[in-house]
């Protein structure tokens, strides 16, 4: 059996915690591992490390990479050149799979960032769900309402199919009364966005539904686990429900008896998190008084409440966010009118994860940017230079080896170096405890687009 998880997404309705270039599914949300982490242990009962393939943006591969290798393994990740929605996503991973020595197996297709803790009945619906697939079906997971949510597509069953059921149609994320009427009904289901067939069962209803993508795999490269932009720019950007699902004839549907949680909202948070007498969600360094059944998250500054009922207030290194709870969704909001203001709150947190350590933003004006490194024990920094920047770097703790053309030079607490603008260098940590230190940079371009790797 084969999984692919998709963890392409943004997040973008737990702004600020969640960001483009550190998504939700990368987070660790109250929890000691990511949600991408605890999707990968999910499937372990059922399918083998070599056999996940997890697709992803190729701004997140190095992350998805380090936090795989975390787990003792290292599993396999395709990056998309471009977002292109569910559908080309699916369709190429099931190309690269079946060149990478894939025969016609079962395919698990789930998305990176949902919250299940049952393993044991999640592992039922997955038993049930190989039954109806080897016999030539595309299975939904269909998580039963439990009361009318308005932000969740809904799947209706149809007639009783071994374990399962045919699926009768598929239908959009509706208002409040059409959900209670759907509630009421007892035939529809949350579409969970989880899929199980046989490899050629899906790619022969890509080639019948959506010959614009089918056709364009057999051309399809791929470089060291990255789809080649050329490539994938000709895929029209579609979901994996509009290209097949929802026209297929072959769909059923099997119940997740699991519990279940998209985490799709600060209140989805809020609901799986344990709460205080009065109902509230604190972490980080929060006061309150006479506070109720609201979620108050600090990352870094004390955030002080009193007297208010079902908010939200979620402050980070660089911005605070505040909502009722009911109404959480509309983050998604403030999240599209920064991103049309190319506001850098969208993108990144001020605390950036690499795969030699983190660094931290500290200060940035015209011209000038400032930031704190941390080299994990044994890491480096590639090769590379700057062609519109200088940089001076200052040991806080640690050692340095700073290696030019010109050789190495080694550093400790205290010591500085300047690194000229287009000057070949790297930074390693050749000791056992971190490596911390001041990077000034000078320039016309302080961003990640001045960089040549070598």
């Amino acid at each position: 059996m084969k999984a692919i998880i998709l963890a392409g997404g943004c997040g973008s309705r737990l702004w600020p915690l969640s960001r483009d270039m550190y998504p939700k599914q990368l987070l660790s949300i109250g929890e000691d591992s990511s949600l991408l982490q605890q999707t990968v242990l999910r499937l372990q009962k059922y399918i083998g490390f070599n056999d996940i393939l997890t697709v992803t943006n190729v701004q997140h591969t190095s992350e998805i990479k380090r936090q795989l290798d975390m787990l003792g393994e290292n599993g396999a990740v395709l990056g998309e050149p471009l977002g292109k929605n569910t559908g080309p996503a699916v369709a190429s991973a099931l190309e690269y799979l079946q060149r990478n020595g894939a025969n016609d197996e079962i395919v698990m297709i789930l998305p990176s960032d949902h919250l299940i803790k049952d393993a044991e009945m999640f592992n039922r619906s997955i038993a049930e769900a190989c039954e109806l697939a080897g016999n030539g079906h595309i299975v939904t997971f269909g998580i039963k309402p439990g009361y009318p949510e308005t932000g969740y597509g809904y799947v209706k069953s149809g007639e009783a199919l071994g374990p399962g059921f045919k699926v009768d149609k598929f239908v959009e994320k509706p208002d409040l009364a059409t959900a209670e009427k759907y509630l009421a009904d007892g035939s529809y289901y949350w579409n969970g966005g989880i899929f199980v067939s046989r490899i050629s069962v899906l790619l022969a209803e890509f080639e019948r539904f959506m010959p614009e993508i089918f056709n364009n795999l057999n051309d399809m490269k791929f470089d060291n686990g990255q789809i080649d932009y050329r490539s994938y720019e000709k895929m029209p950007s579609i979901s994996i429900d509009y290209a097949v699902m929802e026209k297929s004839d072959r769909i059923a549907l099997v119940p997740l008896y699991s519990d279940w949680n998209d985490l799709g909202s600060w209140q989805a948070i809020y609901e799986v998190k344990p709460k205080d007498a009065d109902g509230n969600v604190l972490s980080g360094r929060t006061v309150v008084h006479n506070v109720k059944n609201s979620l108050i998250y600090s990352q870094k500054e004390i955030v002080a409440v009193a007297d208010l009922e079902n908010i939200v207030l979620v402050e980070t290194e660089d911005a605070i966010m505040a909502c009722r709870m009911e109404n959480s969704q509309n983050v998604k909001k403030l999240y599209e009118k920064l991103k049309a203001e190319n506001s850098s709150a969208v993108m990144l947190h001020k605390t950036v994860a690499r795969p030699w350590g983190y660094y931290s933003v500290t200060d940035s004006g015209d011209g000038y940017l400032n930031r704190t490194l941390c080299v994990l024990p044994h890491k480096k920094l590639s090769m590379h230079l700057h062609r519109q920047r200088s940089e001076h770097w200052v040991v806080l703790s640690g050692e340095a080896v700073v290696v030019t053309d010109n050789g190495e030079v080694r550093l400790n607490a205290g010591d500085s170096y300047d690194v000229p603008a287009g000057v070949k260098h790297s930074l390693q940590n050749p000791q056992e405890t971190e490596l911390k230190i001041i990077e000034v940079r000078i320039g016309k371009d302080l961003t990640e687009a001045d960089i040549e790797r070598f």
